[in-house]
Parts: structure tokens; C-alpha cells; sequence
């Protein structure tokens, strides 16, 4: 199976001293290494996802169908005899429930739960309203239920408040619930002539995951299917934690229009990312009119979608934009065996065939090795020595209409640094066409290496397409350059993920710091803190600030400006002052008493005319120039506390160029997030300007996290801006400083 393994996650206890200012700082990246079940972290919530026990959902022992019917012309009728097929191909006994039938389809129909003949597995609410009957199911220990009826969260605010009724009522009963606003798809007929790794399939709105259901025409297993609908109560997190226990499962395919809980989604594929299961997920809601359907069908809230993608990202879910994209990727990474070596090749019997589809990987971010002289050499045995052999490798057609097409290719597979053979065939021209295919289908069989090829006929019905090629089980076929680009980078991309994996979970902090006793003190609920008070909030957790003093005269403020030492800053100070540069109230470059004195006035001056009420005036030290950037914390709806860092100064609402984590996370997403931002080489150093101290921005960015997962909800935002990171090994400085508390 692929990816059956992640290896022993251990994680070693460490603490860095930095210096920040004047005080040294400890700050613990990595904690406690043997995590157990039951750990929570600084704020009180779980680091593991539990994986709940649904052998019994998808394979009951025993069934009650509630509101069974078979009379003609009922949608009961219907799904009964659904229901019955599917309990004899499950081997699970069937009960139907109804207060008025003595029974159903020939089987005996009890009036209710409570007179069954046996306790039961699983009970499907064929009922309008599922409410009345979940005390019952409880009495009778019910362990699932499913209910098809809407009318709940996707209707409105009735309809939400009918649901949170509902919840609550399985919360009380311990059974668990799929739906409401569900469908039969758990009870489809699946192949079970089909081997080798399966997809596992969830979905919000069943009719969505029909092409990845669809994939079993073409071969590829499918294991199981779960339309989570309104999620009251199980949900896709619940699915994604037990599909990556079950070691059928090769993929999770999911079709996601709103999260539940940020938080359990990202445990759950946590829990994947550990087991080496990829998890790939079309998510909407990218735009606003997205966010609104989604929200209208499933009454879920969609969150933000730049901290979405970022922080499926972060734990390795695969986000595609199709569901084309979602079944190709899917499936891939399914059957795909672990890479041997990232190096594509790209193969063809056209120059222009192989250019395009080059110039498009290599624009996706595929690595295309050039391959070796002698390799080379080795190639031109069989391809005319005009030709380009290089990568791609252009055989000018005729070799693969003999016993040299096998041989070209398995050359190129023999290369130590080649992962990946694509072969685009862009329409069948038998009989050389038939030969490649045969051929490529047979090198696929002989090799631990990834073959794929690309079908470009529109028909589909040619015999190489439809048996050689989908015949073969170890030949990844795809209909689209794109589909095969996306497929292939998401399956490079996902085993490099996991093959350095370590959980953020395991290395996040379970008690507080002692920063987070002296921020306490500093915190007013429901205010925005001045600037000298969200610095004080920032030193305490070691970040470097200037030097400064807030002062209430023109006289203390010039001697604020002697200990501090000029040149000087001189900023108004107060907690409801957001931007000070646009009234006025920020001097820079001050170089004698006399202009201190004479700013002083001029600033208070200013904050009295715009009705600004002021804590003091900031006398602070003149930083030297480097390079401005931001570091902040929000609150998002659906993950909570999220870390941004991106360009500083006006650039950050002019160019929008930051990155987004979601805690807890490690250094390494930290500098990752760096290499996000379009404009990074200002950190790199440009137009002869010397790099600056990108380990000190990284540790500042750490700190910032450490905030917003000990202050949690309680700091509702901080805007470190402009963050001034220095020369290499001269540190960065918080400059300004912003924060709200909640």
C-alpha cells in the first residue's frame, strides 16, 4: 500500500536562548516527545484526533430501517429496497420498523425501536423529523443512525436552530449521527472484484463524488463512501481519522463546501499525514459567491480561504480545484508505489509534443533533470542523432514501432535519477500508437518506477486506450496535460511531505510559559492596547522593541530623548490610535532638545484638534534602516488564532503579499511561509544591499505564535508593522505595534 508506513514520530526537548535586547530569552520549540491520547495543549485543546470506531456503520451486524416501506409509488419504497440489497451484500440482518405494517418486503415489521428482536447497529430515519425518534435509539444503544431528512442548517436560522436541537439530542442519546440532509450513497454497490489499494470517498453533497465513484469502470477500487451532508454530528474529520487507519485504504478523496471545526479537520490529517495516507480535497468557497452557495446548501461556515488552503497545506492535504483534478489525483496517488527518484522525463514520438508538455511541468514546479551524456549516448543507439535526447526525449516516431521502443524506454526508466516516465500521446495513430501503449504497459509492469501516459483522443473507445492502457494496473492514464501535471506534482510533493513529517501537534506547548503570566497582566479585556502597551506585550515575550520611554511633558521628553540618545522618533501614544502616520503624529529624525520640545508641542497639539485622547508621547531610539516587514495575529472563524507574515510598511496593503499558518507549527513552516512571499528577495539582499537576519525574522515569527496560542481568544489581534529586520546576525525590532484585546 502506499505510504503504509510513517515511521516512529519523536521529537527531542529543546530550548534556545536568544538574545532580545538587553534580556536573555528561552523559548521552547519542541516539547515532550511521547504524547499519549489524552494530551492537551496550553489552551486546553486536544492534540490528537480520536479516530471513532465505524466498523459497525459501514459493516452492521444488524439494521433498522424506521419508516420502512413497499408500497408502490413511495420514495420509502425505494430506498428500502436499497437498503435490503445492501444488508445481504454487507451479510447484516435487516429489521423494518413501522407503527402501522406487520411487514415489509416479507420480513416481519416491528412497530418500533424498542420492540427489535436484537439490539442493533445501525437505525436509517426514513422520517421527516429525526428528533423524536434519537431518545429511542439511545434507550435501545443504537450505536449509529442516519437521517436522510432536510429542512435543518441549510435552510436558515430556523432551520440551524432545528439542527442544534437535534445535535444536542444525539450528544445526550451516545449514538452517533450521519446527516441530516445525507443519501444513500454508504449503501452504493461497490466492486469487490477490484485489488490493490482503494480510494475512500467523502462527500458533502453526494452528487459530487459521482466521477470518483465512476473510477471503478476504469479499474481503480473503491472502499468506501461517506456523504457527511449537514455533519450535526459525525463529520468529515471523523472520516478522514478512520479512513487512514484502514490499511485498504490507499486515498481520501473529499468533497468539502464547509468546515465543521477548523480545528478537528487539521487533526485529522494530522493523523493521516502520520500514517502517510494523502488526503485530497476539493474545497469551495475560494470566492465570495462560492462561500455564499456553500454556505446556503450545507449551513456551515466557510472561513477565510487564504488560511484554508494555507493551513491544508501545512498538514499535507492535497487541495485540487476539479473534481476531475479530485479523481486523477485521487487515484494516482492510490496505486501509485513510493518514488524511487523525483527526476520526470517526458517521452514522445513529437518534439512539439514534448516541448508543450515540458514548458507546462516545468512551469507547475516538475523537476526535469537533464539527463546524463552518456545516457544520452545509450539513447542515441536507437534515436537518430538529431533528435534531442536530453528531457524531454523525442524519438521522432518510428522507433516505437518496433522492438527499439521498448528498449528506449526501458533505458530512461534505468536511469538512477529518473522517478517519473510521461509519455504524452496526443491521438492515436494505430498501428504505432497500439505498440507504444503495449509497450509502455509492459515497462510498467517490469519497473518500480511511475509510468505515466496521457490519452488525447477525445473518443475513447480506441482498443490501446480501453484495454491495453486502463487494462494495465500499474499504468497511470490520464485524459489532460493538466490533470497528469497536477497528479504527478501532488504525489512528489506528498511523499516528500511525509517522508520528513514530524507533527506539529507533538511539539506544541502543553503548559504556559512565564511570558504568559507578565502578558496577563498587561491584557484589557475588550480594549485596544496603546502602542507603548502592546510593546510592553511584545518585550514580555522577548521580542525585541526600541529603546524608549512614553513621557507627559515637552521637558521629560527631552530628557527621554538624551537617555535614549538621538537621533529619535517621537510618536503619539494612546489605546484607541491606530494610524498615527496619516494625522500627523509620527516625527522621525529628531536631532536636538530644541526639536524634541518643539514635536512635543506639536504632536499633543495635533491629538487635541483630532479629539485623539493620549496616554503620552513615545521618545524612541532611531533604528537603522533594513528591510520592513509584518508580523500579526487574527482570529479566524473556523481555526482560531492564526499567524501572517508577509512585507511591512504601506507595502502590505498595497502589494498583499503575506503568508498564513495556523498554530501550532514549527520552524520549518515558519521559513516556509517566508519563501511564500513574492517578495522575499528583499530578505535575500537586492541592488547591492546585504541580506538581513532572516533566523532572527523566523524566531520572531515563533514568539508571535507562542502568543496566540497562550493568549488564545483573548487577543482578538496584534499588528507587529513595521517589524525592522536588520543585517544578518543584528536581529529585527518590533517598531510599532498594535493589539486587540477581546
Amino acid at each position: 500500500m502506499l505510504g503504509s508506513t510513517h515511521g516512529t514520530l519523536t521529537t527531542d526537548f529543546r530550548a534556545r536562548v536568544v538574545a532580545c535586547g538587553e534580556e536573555p530569552y528561552a523559548i521552547v520549540h519542541s516539547m515532550t516527545a511521547a504524547a499519549t491520547e489524552g494530551d492537551l495543549d496550553v489552551s486546553g485543546r486536544p492534540l490528537h484526533a480520536p479516530v471513532p470506531d465505524l466498523d459497525r456503520f459501514f459493516r452492521p451486524e444488524s439494521v433498522a430501517v424506521i419508516g420502512a416501506s413497499d408500497a408502490e409509488g413511495r420514495p420509502n419504497t425505494g430506498i428500502t429496497r436499497q437498503l435490503i440489497g445492501w444488508a445481504e451484500r454487507v451479510g447484516a440482518r435487516l429489521h423494518p420498523v413501522h407503527p402501522s405494517r406487520e411487514s415489509v418486503f416479507g420480513r416481519a415489521c416491528s412497530p418500533s425501536v424498542a420492540d427489535l428482536p436484537e439490539q442493533v447497529d445501525l437505525a436509517v430515519l426514513l422520517v421527516g423529523d429525526p428528533l423524536p425518534v434519537i431518545e429511542e435509539l439511545g434507550q435501545a444503544k443504537v450505536k449509529f443512525a442516519v437521517a436522510f431528512a432536510s429542512g435543518f442548517a441549510e435552510t436558515g436560522e430556523a432551520g440551524a436552530a432545528a439542527q442544534a436541537r437535534l445535535a444536542a439530542a444525539v450528544e445526550r442519546s451516545g449514538l452517533r449521527l450521519l446527516g441530516p440532509n445525507t443519501n444513500l450513497n454508504a449503501f452504493e454497490r461497490f466492486r469487490d472484484d477490484l485489488d490493490g489499494p482503494a480510494i475512500a470517498l467523502i462527500t458533502q453533497s453526494g452528487h459530487q463524488g459521482r466521477p470518483v465513484y465512476a473510477l471503478q469502470e476504469l479499474g481503480v477500487r473503491l472502499s468506501h463512501w461517506a456523504p457527511t451532508g449537514n455533519e450535526a454530528d459525525l463529520e468529515t474529520a471523523d472520516f478522514i481519522s478512520y479512513f487512514s487507519q484502514r490499511p485498504e485504504v490507499g486515498a481520501i478523496a473529499c468533497y468539502v463546501e464547509g468546515l465543521k471545526d477548523g480545528r478537528s479537520f487539521l487533526l485529522a490529517a494530522d493523523r493521516a499525514a502520520r500514517a502517510g495516507v494523502p488526503v485530497v480535497a476539493v474545497k469551495v468557497g475560494r470566492t465570495e459567491a462560492g462561500a455564499r452557495t456553500a454556505a446556503s446548501h450545507t449551513g456551515k461556515l466557510t472561513g477565510a480561504d487564504q488560511v484554508v488552503d494555507a493551513a491544508m497545506r501545512q498538514f499535507g492535504v492535497i487541495r485540487v480545484d476539479g473534481l476531475d483534478e479530485l479523481q486523477d489525483t485521487a487515484a494516482l496517488l492510490a496505486r501509485a508505489r513510493r518514488p524511487l527518484a523525483e527526476g520526470v522525463v517526458v517521452y514522445s514520438i513529437s518534439g512539439g509534443t514534448g516541448a508543450h508538455f515540458s514548458d507546462l511541468a516545468t512551469g507547475a514546479g516538475l523537476p526535469l533533470p537533464t539527463l546524463s551524456e552518456e545516457k544520452q549516448r545509450e539513447l542515441h543507439e536507437w534515436i537518430p542523432g538529431y533528435l534531442n535526447v536530453a528531457n524531454p526525449v523525442d524519438n521522432g516516431g518510428h522507433p516505437v514501432g518496433d522492438w527499439r521502443g521498448r528498449k528506449i524506454i526501458d533505458a530512461i526508466l534505468a536511469d538512477p535519477s529518473v522517478g517519473v516516465l510521461i509519455c504524452p500521446i496526443t491521438g492515436p495513430f494505430p498501428p504505432m500508437s497500439d505498440r507504444l501503449a503495449q509497450d509502455l504497459a509492459d515497462a510498467a509492469e517490469a519497473t518500480d518506477k511511475l509510468v505515466c501516459v496521457v490519452w488525447g483522443s477525445p473518443v475513447g473507445t480506441e482498443d490501446a486506450y480501453r484495454t491495453t492502457l486502463l487494462g494495465s494496473s500499474r499504468v497511470a492514464t490520464f485524459r489532460t496535460f493538466g490533470n497528469c501535471i497536477t497528479a504527478v506534482k501532488a504525489y512528489l510533493d506528498h511523499h516528500r511531505f511525509t517522508a520528513s513529517y514530524r507533527s506539529p501537534f507533538d511539539e506544541a506547548p502543553r503548559t504556559p510559559s512565564p511570558s504568559f503570566r507578565k502578558a496577563q497582566a498587561l491584557m484589557r479585556p475588550g480594549q485596544q492596547l496603546s502602542e507603548h502597551a502592546a510593546k510592553q506585550l511584545l518585550r514580555a515575550y522577548g521580542i525585541r522593541v526600541p529603546r524608549e520611554q512614553l513621557v507627559t511633558s515637552a521637558a521629560a521628553a527631552v530628557r527621554a530623548a538624551g537617555l535614549v540618545g538621538y537621533p529619535v522618533v517621537m510618536k503619539a501614544s494612546g489605546a484607541r490610535l491606530a494610524h498615527k502616520t496619516e494625522l500627523g503624529l509620527v516625527k522621525v529624525g529628531l536631532t536636538s532638545a530644541s526639536q524634541v520640545r518643539d514635536t512635543y508641542r506639536e504632536l499633543t497639539d495635533i491629538a487635541r484638534y483630532e479629539g485623539v485622547e493620549l496616554d503620552g508621547i513615545l521618545v524612541c531610539q532611531m533604528v537603522e534602516r533594513g528591510v520592513e516587514m509584518m508580523v500579526g495575529v487574527t482570529q479566524d472563524a473556523l481555526f482560531g488564532p492564526t499567524v501572517t507574515v508577509g512585507l511591512g510598511g504601506v507595502l502590505v496593503e498595497v502589494l498583499h503579499d503575506a503568508a498564513v499558518r495556523v498554530p501550532p507549527f514549527g520552524e520549518d513552516q515558519a521559513r516556509s511561509m517566508l519563501g511564500e512571499l513574492r517578495g522575499r528577495a528583499l530578505l535575500e539582499g537586492v541592488r547591492g544591499g546585504p541580506p538581513v537576519d532572516v533566523d532572527a525574522l523566523v524566531e520572531v515569527v515563533l514568539r508571535v505564535q507562542r502568543m496566540a496560542l497562550e493568549l488564545g481568544d483573548d487577543l482578538a489581534e496584534l499588528d507587529i508593522n513595521p517589524l525592522m529586520v536588520l543585517g544578518r546576525g543584528q536581529g529585527a525590532v518590533a517598531l510599532d505595534a498594535l493589539a486587540v484585546c477581546r
